[in-house]
């Protein structure tokens, strides 16, 4: 294949699974270091692309315009989305996704050479190339390894995301405001995630709180704008809450903080790729396969065939004393 001049990736949702993506695209980058990369990604989702270095232009589709019910706004939509894709003139499409609406956007994409990670059998017919997704390894060593089995080298692995200086500004400029001391260890808890079944219970993570606060740790929960009323009990404990801020800000007050501790949350492993130590609380069934990417040491599980709820607080707590004791160590030397 020739070098592409134009290439257009895709990946709609969700938080973390673009999170995932980032190791594929510097590798795409790798290969073509003179394209022009273009992501095609969910409305929500176009912010994060602003961390992603070697994406030369973001795409976004609001999917709420197709949901409406209006022919009108739908049909409107759909040729504008439509109209774009063919101006960018794309001589390669890789669809990470590989779900049918984002292999019908591959092939409207008029890119000669289209690749997708096929979800499931029965789909993958307009590809040019098609692999079946192995569900079983990291999804982010999945397109990595998606990547090399449609002709791609794979060198060093690079997962790193670039938090924009505007966030990171509001993120210090909210540390200020509630008294938080950048200087001193804070532990930054993000409870809730998308799933509730991936939830630990809110009051084991005020316990870890209040443990850590007893010790002279700050303590800052965080949440999207939907975790509002979850998280009065933290502020009804004394605790600072931060729901409701930009997904990047979050990011910011991760990062400025000691480490984070939550779930499996798209926040948490755009944190791993920022750099940030975390510690993630997470159900049986996912362990080994979206762990702190490559960090599986990061991640506290139940046992074999236990529900998250059964992790007992004495467990999380040593990872942190961990976590803790590493970032003391680290920072002494």
């Amino acid at each position: 294949m020739n070098a592409p001049e134009s290439i257009l990736l895709i990946r709609l949702k969700s938080i973390g699974d673009v999170a995932f993506t980032l190791p594929a695209v510097n590798a795409v980058r790798d290969n073509f270091p003179d394209a022009k990369i273009t992501f095609l990604t969910s409305t929500e989702n176009a912010p994060l692309l602003r961390g992603f270095r070697e994406v030369t232009e973001t795409i976004a589709l609001d999917r709420t315009r197709f949901q409406g019910g209006n022919p009108k706004v739908i049909l409107s939509g759909m040729f504008s989305l439509l109209r774009r894709l063919r101006a960018g003139k794309f001589s390669l499409t890789i669809d990470f996704q590989g779900y049918g609406e984002t292999e019908w956007l591959s092939w409207w994409s008029g890119a000669p050479e289209r690749w997708g990670s096929v979800y499931r059998s029965g789909r993958g017919w307009t590809y040019s190339r098609g692999e079946r997704r192995n569900g079983g390894i990291h999804p982010a060593y999945w397109n990595l390894a998606f990547l090399q089995q449609c002709g791609l080298k794979i060198g060093g692995i690079k997962n790193e995301f670039a938090l924009p200086e505007d966030a990171l500004a509001a993120a210090r400029q909210f540390f200020i405001e509630q008294n938080l001391d950048t200087t001193k260890p804070i532990l930054f808890v993000q409870p809730f995630s998308s799933s509730p079944q991936k939830n630990w219970p809110l009051e084991n993570y005020l316990a870890v709180a209040r443990y850590w606060h007893s010790r002279g740790r700050q303590i800052l929960f965080g949440g999207g704008p939907a975790d509002r009323a979850a998280l009065e009990p933290a502020r009804a404990a004394g605790f600072c809450a931060a729901a409701g801020q930009p997904l990047l800000v979050s990011l910011g007050l991760a990062k400025l903080s000691t480490f984070m501790l939550g779930g499996d949350t798209g926040l948490g492993h755009l944190a791993v790729a920022s750099g940030q130590r975390v510690v993630m609380v997470m159900m049986g069934n996912r362990f080994g396969f979206c762990v702190p990417f490559r960090h599986p040491e990061w991640a506290v599980a139940p046992g074999q065939g236990s529900d998250i709820t059964t992790i007992p607080v004495a467990r999380v707590l040593a990872a942190t004393e961990q976590a803790f004791s590493e970032l003391a160590g680290n920072a002494a030397c």
